[in-house]
């Protein structure tokens, strides 16, 4: 599932992972810190109460010392009484220690313990203050000497429970600071638990995250890097395929667009080569046909006027022959008609043989014409008309899809002539029930006439060479090669384009001329005009 992920997502998770077990291993060592430190202060002040109460016990432990001086009860007694106050004073030291901590918050049990050993003290103290009392009572009423105070036994009992109770408080105060210090070891091996299995988890998780990210990161790079080296070299046929999920597998999929779109701008670049090749051949040959045009055509067309004068005059003579020799025998009227087929034949090629070299005159001659705005759609319409009357439109249907108001400058008697040049061929191209479609149409500065005929269609090589001079695959075998030619240098001269197009034999062939509506000057000068 981590592998759909986007790449940020996969960032995160392994950052929250690192961070998560950083924390963790922060807290224990926090923890570890803040429990030695607890620990510290708890002993630093219980050391403190446990000198108070050492004192302590060094004050009662001198109630039961010998007085020095006089022994007489009153006087001892008054003695005792310094002491018992000394003690006093001592066990009101160890209250204020034990009060400190408390204020500090450095007894984790709140104080206790050493209040139920405060409140025995406190017993011990005020027994102890009665007997004395009571034993000085009865020295005043009997008014006869007693045994001294240390010597009584109440007294003695009553002191030794206070020593008692005061050794128990030190002893306390011993067991309460193992207590803490074991405590603090305890928590202090849970820290070290705690920061060794964080740091053994950082280990795992740096190593699964090094082997998670050379696949979702490393290994979609080094595809990448391999596949810019293939397209480098000039590879556009390998795609990169990666499925990650995230921007790697976007950015594959983006590189692979580029590259289709690489491919097919090479494709076209290639195709544009090498139509601008076939257009440099085409030129040169148009140059050559040029020049043999200008200077055969005029050599050529005299004989061969001169010809076809001389077939109609002997033809015209062996028509009255003919007639002559009705009467004679069939086989002289036999070789009359072969003669007179010769004739004709020979008619008809010396005409068409003028009509090529006047085509290759009117080739030869070129240059630039006069050219005017002019409606297209008028001007197509007037040669459909005319089309209409040829007889190889007989059983054929015309249509014609006009954008209106399409208007260009172009020079009408050429543009006419293109279209009535490919209006003819598409209708010699298509059987009875056929049908041509001429659409016009104005799109991005051009004008758009395209010629859509159901004939007997084109195969790649026809369409290769369509342009080229004398090439012709005419089904009348009437045509001499030149028409298309003628026009694609018409299409050319005025700065258009004109293409052919064929799904292939018997699948139909569509012609597309493409026209500016305004002449290249005009565009250049609008075009500098709104620079300025």
């Amino acid at each position: 599932m981590a592998a759909q992920w986007r790449i940020r997502h996969k960032l995160l998770l392994g950052l929250a992972s690192v961070v998560g077990i950083l924390a963790l291993l922060l807290l224990g060592t926090l923890e570890g810190l803040a429990s030695y430190r607890s620990t510290m202060n708890t002993v630093d002040s219980k050391l403190q109460e446990l000198r108070e109460a050492q004192k302590l016990q060094v004050a009662v432990t001198e109630l039961a010392a010998p007085i020095d001086g006089d022994t007489r009860p009153l006087y001892e007694s008054d003695k005792l009484k310094i002491k018992i106050q000394n003690a006093r004073n001592a066990f009101a030291d160890y209250r204020a220690a034990l009060e400190q901590t408390l204020e500090k918050g450095r007894d984790p049990e709140g104080g206790f313990n050493e209040n139920q050993q405060i409140d025995a003290l406190n017993e011990r103290f005020e027994r102890l203050d009665r007997i004395i009392n009571e034993e000085n009572s009865k020295v005043l009423l009997v008014q006869t000497p007693l045994e001294p105070l240390r010597m009584n036994e109440r007294v003695i009992e009553a002191i030794g429970n206070l020593l008692q109770a005061s050794k128990d408080l030190q002893n306390m105060i011993y067991s309460d600071q193992f207590e803490y210090i074991a405590r603090g070891k305890s928590h202090f091996k849970a820290s070290t638990w705690i920061v060794g299995s964080m740091g053994v988890a950082i280990l795992l998780v740096v190593a699964c995250l090094s082997r998670f990210y050379y696949t979702w990161v490393f290994h979609p790079i080094r595809d990448l890097e391999q596949g810019v080296g293939r397209l480098a070299r000039g590879d556009f046929d390998k795609r990169i395929d990666l499925d990650s999920g995230d921007e790697m597998e976007d950015l594959a999929a983006a590189f692979n667009d580029m590259t289709d779109r690489l491919h097919e701008m090479y494709r076209n670049l290639e195709r544009q080569v090498n139509e601008r090749s076939r257009q440099l051949v085409r030129s040169e040959r148009l140059a050559s046909v040029g020049f043999l045009a200008a200077g055969v055509a005029h050599e050529i067309n005299n004989p061969l006027h001169a010809i076809a004068l001389c077939s109609e005059a002997l033809e015209g003579r062996l028509g009255d022959l003919v007639a002559k020799l009705a009467a004679t025998p069939a086989r002289n009227m036999a070789d009359c008609e072969v003669i007179y087929k010769h004739l004709k034949t020979i008619q008809d090629e010396a005409f068409r043989c003028k009509a090529i070299t006047e085509r290759l005159l009117e080739f030869s001659r070129g240059g630039e014409r006069k050219r005017e705005p002019i409606q297209l759609d008028e001007l197509l319409q007037s040669v459909l008309d005319a089309a209409q009357h040829l007889p190889n439109c007989r059983g054929k249907r015309l249509a014609f899809e006009p954008e209106a108001g399409v208007v260009a400058c172009v020079n009408a008697l050429e543009i006419k002539s293109v279209a009535l040049n490919l209006v003819v061929n598409a209708l010699d191209s298509m059987d009875v029930g056929g049908t041509l479609t001429v659409r016009l149409q104005q799109w991005n500065g051009q004008a758009e006439i395209v010629f859509s005929d159901t004939g007997c269609g084109m195969d790649p090589e026809v369409l290769e060479n369509i342009f080229e001079p004398f090439y012709t695959r005419s089904r009348s075998g009437k045509g001499t090669g030149l028409g298309l030619t003628i026009s694609h240098r018409i299409v050319t001269q005025h700065g258009g384009e004109i293409e052919a197009a064929s799904g292939g034999p018997g699948k139909g062939s569509t012609f597309t001329v493409r026209l500016p509506l305004q002449p290249a000057e005009s565009v250049k000068e609008e075009v500098l005009a709104r620079a300025a």
